[in-house]
Order: C-alpha cells, then sequence, then structure tokens
C-alpha cells in the first residue's frame, strides 16, 4: 500500500520574504519600473509560487516579467499572468508560433530575427495585422553573448522604429561585472549604452523602456536603472557574489529541511556508503536522511556538508548517493523523524546559501537551480 503522507525532504519557500525582497528592490529603483526574472522555474523556488505571490501585490507588482525560453513564457501565460513577457531567447523558426500564440515579447537583434517575425507575419496576416507588434531589442556592450553591437544598433533600432508590422517596445543590455569589485568594465558598459540612448534621444527615435539593471547592478549602480530594472537572483534572496553591497535588505526564500530516517551503532574501522570514503575512529551514531544528489544535494558535499539538527551542526560522511545521505552524530539522542535542516536556519544555527556555493566552488544560482522537481516546493507565509 502506498503512503500517502508527503516526502519528508523538501524545498521550503517563504512568500513573505520573497515578497519583502522584491519590495525593498523596487523602493531601492527609485519609480523604475520592474521587469521580475523567472526563468529556470523562478530560479528553481516554483514558477507559480513566485508569479503568484508577486502578483498579489496589487499596484506593485511586476510591469513585466521575463524568462529564457518561449516554453517559459507559455508556462507564464498558462498561469493567467496577463503582464508582457520578455524571451531573452533567440528567435527560430521552431518557436516564433509560440511568441504570438502567448502574446510572447521577442529578443531581435538581428535582420535575421525580424525575417523569421516578418515570414510568420505575412503568412498568418488576418490573424496578427490588426496592431504592430512589440519586440526588445538585447544591445552588445561587452559581454558578448547576445546583442547587436552598440556602435550598430542606432542604425538597427531607427530602421525597426518605423517598421510597418513591429515596434520596440524596449532596448536593453546585460553587465558582465556588476557584482564584482572592480567597476571599471561595468561603467565602460554603461557608458556605451548611454551613449546609444542619448543619440536615440536627440535624434527623436522611440526606443521604448530602456533597461540594463540586473541584480548586482540594482544593489551596486543607481545610474543603470533608466527606466526599469530586471532582477533576477536576489528576488530569492541571494546577493549574486560576495564581493556586492548590502545596499539592498534581502531575506533568503528556499530553505532545505528533511527528517531523520534512520539511526544506526557502528564501531571502529566501520566504513559508511560507496567507496568507504569515511572510516569510523570510535563507536558513534550515523543517521541517514532521504535526500541525495537526485534531488539536487551535489555528490560534491561527501564528506564536506553540514547539517542542523535539535539545533546543533553536524558532519555529513561517506559518498552522497542518489536517494541518501549519511552524517555522523556521535553519541547524541537523535531519534527518528527529527527535523533537520540543510540550508536554513533554526535556533541559533543558520547554514546559508553561500555555505553551500562555497563547499562546491559555485554560485548561488546554480545552487537553487539545481534542486530538482523531486523536492516538493511548500510555501511558508
Amino acid at each position: 500500500m502506498v503512503n500517502s503522507k508527503q516526502r519528508s525532504s523538501k524545498a521550503v519557500i517563504n512568500i513573505s520574504n520573497l515578497k519583502k525582497n522584491y519590495l525593498n528592490l523596487r523602493e531601492k529603483a527609485n519609480g523604475s519600473k520592474v521587469m521580475a526574472v523567472v526563468k529556470a522555474d523562478a530560479y528553481g523556488h516554483g514558477l507559480k509560487i513566485v508569479v503568484d505571490a508577486l502578483n498579489e501585490l496589487g499596484k506593485l507588482k511586476p510591469e513585466y516579467f521575463a524568462v529564457a525560453l518561449a516554453d517559459e513564457g507559455e508556462d507564464l501565460r498558462k498561469l493567467k499572468v496577463s503582464q508582457p513577457i520578455l524571451v531573452f531567447d533567440t528567435v527560430t523558426t521552431d518557436t516564433i508560433h509560440k511568441y504570438f500564440n502567448y502574446r510572447l515579447i521577442p529578443n531581435v537583434f538581428t535582420y535575421e530575427h525580424l525575417n523569421i517575425l516578418e515570414d510568420y507575419v505575412k503568412n498568418f496576416s488576418s490573424k496578427y495585422l490588426t496592431r504592430r507588434y512589440p519586440v526588445h531589442v538585447e544591445v552588445e556592450t561587452g559581454m558578448n553573448r547576445l546583442g547587436i553591437d552598440y556602435k550598430e544598433a542606432f542604425s538597427f533600432i531607427s530602421s525597426l522604429s518605423s517598421h510597418p508590422k513591429f515596434y520596440v517596445d524596449g532596448i536593453y543590455t546585460h553587465f558582465a561585472t556588476a557584482d564584482e569589485k572592480n567597476n571599471a568594465f561595468a561603467k565602460l558598459q554603461l557608458k556605451q549604452f548611454n551613449q546609444l540612448i542619448e543619440k536615440l534621444k536627440l535624434s527623436k527615435i522611440n526606443y521604448g523602456l530602456a533597461h540594463a539593471a540586473n541584480s548586482g547592478a540594482v544593489i551596486n549602480y543607481a545610474d543603470s536603472y533608466f527606466d526599469m530594472i530586471r532582477p533576477g537572483v536576489s528576488l530569492y534572496g541571494y546577493y549574486p557574489s560576495e564581493n556586492t553591497t548590502e545596499s539592498v535588505k534581502l531575506f533568503p526564500v528556499m530553505s532545505i529541511e528533511t527528517e531523520v530516517g534512520t539511526v544506526k551503532t557502528i564501531y571502529p574501522g566501520d566504513t559508511v556508503s560507496y567507496g568507504r570514503r569515511f572510516k569510523a575512529k570510535h563507536k558513534t551514531k550515523i543517521v541517514s536522511l532521504p535526500i541525495g544528489y537526485a534531488d539536487g544535494f551535489s555528490r560534491s558535499f561527501t564528506n564536506k556538508a553540514k547539517a542542523i539538527i535539535n539545533g546543533k551542526i553536524y558532519s555529513q560522511v561517506g559518498t552522497v548517493t542518489m536517494d541518501r545521505i549519511m552524517f555522523d552524530v556521535g553519541n547524541e539522542k537523535i531519534n527518528i523523524g527529527d527535523k533537520v535542516i540543510l540550508l536554513g536556519k533554526q535556533k541559533s544555527k543558520e547554514i546559508t546559501i553561500w555555505d553551500w556555493s562555497n563547499t562546491l566552488k559555485t554560485i548561488p544560482y546554480e545552487v537553487t537551480c539545481l534542486i530538482s522537481k523531486r523536492m516538493s516546493r511548500v510555501v511558508k507565509q
């Protein structure tokens, strides 16, 4: 018989903290609109949970949302999101129908992209010629990933601004180093983007909303706010690096919780898990937890991770397996069913996203995005 009880391992999503982060970022932006970035299942936090929470904010809710893929934009529309949705990905013939079917804003920065749009509209003209369709133009200022070079952008935007079927709803760029101590390159990118904007203004070319400030720039560069900010990881309570200031107060949105599954006593010389990578030096208790690398608890945590049980911190031992991990709890009185915090706070003890990130030699973005769908997202008000 299947046990219908919810699995004990879960990602707890604190929507009160999410809203506080969003409102703090919005206040910091000093009147600029907000494009909330919710790609990758809202950075692993759960798209529906995050979008529903932000849209509960009434007049203060995001003016725009942004995703990486057209499929993600489709998911947003199916959640009844009414705001404009920008897709950062490039337009292709395989995905173009989704932009029009779900009213998604394409990222257009080459004439090839424009040709794909024109061909589609031409073939379905009776449906899509009722009004001009919005696009955003990504401007390359130094990231060298996507976008039209800032030196060529004026001509492209000028041409696009008079297009009979499309209009420029926004232009944007992406900082490469906004979260680093050395601000020289970010300042150079900002200067180049500003030069383009001034040139467009002088020529009275309508470019819609200008946006540049990702999380690092929202925190570090007030002169990058323009018409709209574009926070991502900061929405979820994490500074993009340990080099950014804390000029915006952020509160972690995700915690990882589970329960003690088993308790076992082992003796000197006994080993734990695959490869026998932990050997007991004395009699001790080993507890196992029902979580593993299939849930996003990386195998690279082997013999390195920590957990909080009953207000005390314990060390993970033995190879992290797909579905289960083990901790050495010494002679402490630990019982099956005791609550365990792997990421988050209990009493005076805390394990932060940077504890995970530094151990794994990565960044908070990757940590939360890797928490798999096997881990239920549980809302905490």
